[in-house]
Formats: structure tokens, C-alpha cells, sequence
């Protein structure tokens, strides 16, 4: 139980670097047509993350989606209906909170570093990785 909700945590924390990789990871995991759609957004997202016209992740909008997406990952990774997955989905959105904010300071720091487009892909990369690495567990 309690490595189910430090994997809560963690995609949640995913969800805030990338509001949707964690629940494409999570559903792509469990096989169906929702992981495939959900895996194309995501690849959509991660695309799109790169244009300057993008809204900050801790814009409002930006935020709620990611609190939104991090809140069900963890809900579901702890089994919707068992007696943890409200602590599940808590854990996401603290997870959510950590990842966006963290991430965009790290971001701003690689952007100075390294440059806009590696930072992106640096953090894809993170993203991508910490997810899989939770959903093949």
C-alpha cells in the first residue's frame, strides 16, 4: 500500500511537469483505445511545449488541468474504489503542485544553462522516464 502511494506521489508529480503523460503512461499501461489517445495529446503536448506562445504550467488554466490529470492518476494507481484512493488522489495533487512549480524553476534555470529547446526536452525526457519506470511496477 504505502509504494502504491508513493507511486500516487510520482505520477502525480509527472502530471505536473506534463499534464498529460502520466495518465497516457498509466492508461497506455493497462492496453485499450484510451491510452492510445491519450499517448497521442501527450506526444501533442510535448510538442507544443516548446512554442514561446504557451502559457506558463502554473497559470491558472494550466494549473487546474494539471491538478485535474495528477488527481485521477492517483486516484486510479491506488484502485479507484479501495479504501486509499483518496489519499491517492491527494498524493497526486501534492504530487502536481511539486512537479509544476519545482519544474518550472529547474526549467528557468536549464533555459539560462542550456537554452529553451534542450530544457524542454530535458525535462520530456524526465517526464517520460519517471512514468514509465512507475507504470511497468
Amino acid at each position: 500500500m504505502f509504494i502504491t502511494l508513493i507511486f500516487a506521489f510520482g505520477l502525480g508529480l509527472v502530471a505536473g511537469l506534463r499534464a498529460l503523460t502520466a495518465p497516457a503512461a498509466l492508461f497506455l499501461a493497462r492496453g485499450g483505445t484510451i491510452g492510445i489517445v491519450l499517448g497521442v495529446l501527450a506526444v501533442a503536448e510535448l510538442i507544443a511545449d516548446m512554442l514561446p506562445q504557451i502559457p506558463s504550467r502554473t497559470s491558472p488554466p494550466a494549473l487546474i488541468a494539471r491538478i485535474l490529470s495528477g488527481g485521477i492518476v492517483g486516484w486510479f494507481i491506488t484502485g479507484a474504489n479501495s479504501s486509499v484512493a483518496l489519499a491517492g488522489l491527494l498524493l497526486g495533487v501534492v504530487g502536481v503542485l511539486v512537479g509544476a512549480y519545482g519544474g518550472r524553476t529547474v526549467r528557468i534555470a536549464a533555459i539560462e544553462q542550456i537554452g529553451a529547446i534542450p530544457a524542454a526536452l530535458v525535462e520530456d525526457v524526465v517526464a517520460i522516464a519517471l512514468a514509465a519506470l512507475i507504470v511497468i511496477r
